[in-house]
């Protein structure tokens, strides 16, 4: 698939517009707006049309957030992170031209499934912390990675979509964020937190891949708060799970933030050698 060429190729065209555009089939429906398949008329390629209404933006202040989601995931560059090309706006709406991937959520994935293969979650894992150690560098911290917001393509890599919850900072923050079972316990008692809290929440993901369910899951939003700063976690009899598996868990669920496993230590770690497909992980 073409990718776009960038404004600069378009002398002919200042800005995108929707009559830039063959809009297609509805992909998804979130809280702000609408997903739409869509093809570039003039090189053909294909897209995703992220289209978001102004009104839900200034209802809710979102305003600095939205702004900061675009201007970090458009200057990202990595196989296993979703490409955002652009965006352009009319009166009522803004348009975020974003990578299409074909295979849809994760999350529908791991529904269909119940859990997943080792072999198959490893390989999730090793290309995501890649994604984010390149993120990490760029000092972008996610701090909403889950199932949700993991898109894959038509080869079945895995791509993390969401930036809607990510800074791009190196100094620590105190912004209680993201998604309630991923949070880390700096999060859940308001302490500052720094590129750690994605360690964690690579801990969670493995988990669920696994299993089918977030470790701290609980009826009550209480529960699931008081779980996760206690860390209490326990491993289920079934589905049977390698005890390497459960080693990487464990490491990564560490409430000391700085006792984390680093994104370094996951790739070297004997599950991820022995379990991860390395063709199904894209190269730096």
């Amino acid at each position: 698939m073409a990718e776009p060429p960038k404004q600069s190729q378009q002398p002919s065209k200042k800005q995108w517009s929707l009559s830039d555009f063959d809009i297609g089939k509805p992909l998804g429906k979130g809280k702000f707006g609408r997903v739409y398949l869509a093809r570039e008329i003039k090189y053909k390629y294909i897209v995703a049309l992220k289209v978001i209404f102004k009104a839900q933006i200034e209802k809710y202040g979102l305003h600095h957030q939205l702004r900061r989601e675009m201007e970090i995931q458009s200057t990202l560059r990595h196989p296993n992170v979703l490409r955002m090309y652009g965006w352009f706006h009319d009166d009522e709406r803004i348009f975020l031209i974003l990578e299409y991937a074909h295979g849809g959520e994760l999350y529908q994935e791991l529904c269909k499934l119940g859990h997943l293969s080792e072999r198959q979650s490893a390989t999730y894992i090793a290309s995501l912390t890649q994604a984010l150690a390149y993120c990490h560098e760029k000092h972008v911290i996610h701090r909403d990675i889950k199932p949700e917001n993991l898109l894959l393509d038509h080869e079945g890599r895995v791509k993390i979509a969401d930036f809607g919850w990510s800074v791009q900072s190196r100094s620590k923050r105190h912004t209680m964020c993201g998604t309630l079972d991923y949070l880390a316990p700096e999060m859940v008692e308001k302490k500052a937190h720094d590129y750690a809290v994605d360690n964690w929440t690579m801990g969670v993901l493995c988990y669920e891949f696994l299993y089918g369910v977030p470790p701290f899951e609980a009826k009550q939003q209480s529960d699931t708060f008081r779980r996760i700063m206690k860390v209490d976690l326990s491993f289920p009899s079934t589905p049977d799970v390698s005890a390497e598996a459960k080693d990487l868990i464990s490491r990564l669920l560490v409430k000391d933030s700085s006792k984390r496993l680093s994104l370094e230590k996951i790739m070297e770690h004997p599950w991820i050698v022995k379990n991860a497909d390395t063709m199904g992980i894209c190269p730096k």
